[in-house]
């Protein structure tokens, strides 16, 4: 094959069967190559030329077993769609936000095509499984030539479309803690129709500890920053002096509204997002406490 002409749209394809044959053929192509499963994601931007990979790199032959528990830990291998999470019982169990978020997703064509690890990778700050996953406290398994190691959901989300994940890495699994009986979740968001993209998306979770009367907090904003936004313990601090009420969550969901600095564009006003981050983080918030 002849080499290609500068901005070229034309692309080596290859496949791999496995990672580590995943890991070799990145390696080979460095940062032109660009891993494909579902292609919700990337096929649309190849075709706008917003990317131009030199080699797309199909990862549809590694087979997925689905999701499966470890330890206190529900385990959801990058490969596994989106339709196989809605399916899942054990999603349904022992993560009931990740279903909801995932069933939020686009529409059938992309849920049916879509996987986890995809939507994990492209860190789309409005979507709504990194949005889950950081609020989750979840981590995110990836593999290189060195190894496999885990980084922390806190730590993965860096900036627009990009993630802690070197070159040579790709992500192979998923990891949330398991929900247990008395913990509690919210989700919410707005979109302009539907299947759109996320204008502001709130989740939240608040898992029960023995010893304390309010609930571990953990509440997640997509669609107001560059990457899904997890607030602070100061913003969260009315639950710490009022506990789990209506006043508590208002001072919240204000005080939310309040932290965040988002943009104007042609989708929605700065303001706009600020009053839906108020209303959303209300709702979520009330829903995860038992109070919606």
């Amino acid at each position: 094959m002849s080499a290609a002409a500068p901005n070229s749209s034309a692309f080596e394809y290859q496949t791999a069967d496995c990672w580590e044959e995943a890991i070799k053929l990145r390696a080979l192509w460095g940062e032109g190559a660009k891993l494909i499963a579902g292609g919700q994601s990337l096929v649309p931007m190849i075709n706008l030329r917003l990317a131009m990979p030199a080699a797309l790199i199909d990862l549809n032959p590694i087979v997925s077993s689905g999701p499966w528990l470890d330890q206190g830990e529900l385990v959801i291998p990058a490969m596994t769609r989106h339709r196989a999470v809605l399916d899942s019982p054990l999603v349904a169990t022992h993560f009931p936000m990740l279903a909801k978020a995932v069933g939020l997703v686009g529409n059938v064509r992309v849920r049916n095509r879509g996987t986890i690890g995809g939507s994990v990778s492209h860190a789309d700050p409005t979507g709504e499984i990194p949005c889950v996953v950081l609020a989750a406290g979840g981590r995110i398994v990836v593999q290189g030539p060195s190894g496999m190691r885990s980084v922390p959901a806190d730590d993965f989300f860096l900036t627009y479309l990009t993630t802690a994940t070197d070159l040579d890495e790709v992500v192979t699994e998923i990891r949330l803690p398991v929900a247990g009986d008395q913990d509690g979740w919210g989700f919410d968001e707005v979109t302009r129709r539907f299947s759109d993209f996320a204008t502001v998306e709130v989740a939240v979770s608040a898992r029960s500890r023995a010893s304390e009367e309010i609930p571990e907090l953990r509440v997640v904003l997509g669609g107001v920053a560059d990457r899904p936004l997890l607030l602070g313990e100061d913003i969260l601090e009315p639950f710490r002096r009022l506990g789990a009420d209506p006043q508590a969550i208002d001072e919240v969901a204000q005080n939310a509204a309040n932290s965040i600095s988002p943009e104007s564009d042609v989708h929605a006003s700065a303001d706009y997002r600020r009053r839906l981050t108020q209303v959303l983080t209300r709702r979520s918030l009330a829903q995860a406490v038992g109070l919606g």
